[in-house]
């Protein structure tokens, strides 16, 4: 997902600004920090709605811009099958014998049962 967190520092300056204290240099508190971030991220989901109200009426931009600014993460079968994938077994000949041929027999048994498991 995009990063649309305000830095700390910037966060800083606000509330300084809010508080009237004008220094950004004191440390913020995790509640008003956690405040910072949610009014970054409602400002962020008006910005995109007033996108997508906008685009209304140019066929799957629409969809294609909130998919680009608010993607999914990966469901559980994509990380599982992203994670088979990174442990690919090779096989591994010996005197004309694979000796990986059982490993891979059972890594092949689980991807075929990971990708059978309903899309989430």
């Amino acid at each position: 997902m995009t990063d649309i967190t305000p830095p700390p520092e910037l966060a800083a300056i606000w509330v300084a600004e809010i508080y009237g204290n004008g220094d950004p240099a004191i440390p913020l508190r995790p509640i008003t920090l956690r405040l910072v971030e949610r009014a970054a991220q409602w400002g962020a989901d008006q910005e995109l709605e007033a996108c997508c109200e906008w685009l209304d009426n140019v066929g799957d931009l629409k969809q294609q811009l909130r998919t680009a600014r608010r993607p999914k993460p990966p469901s559980l079968k994509e990380q599982a099958l992203e994670t088979l994938r990174s442990m690919q077994i090779e096989p591994c000949w010996i005197d004309g014998i694979n000796t990986n041929a059982e490993l891979m027999s059972k890594y092949d048994t689980i991807r075929r049962a990971i990708n059978q498991l309903p899309d989430d």
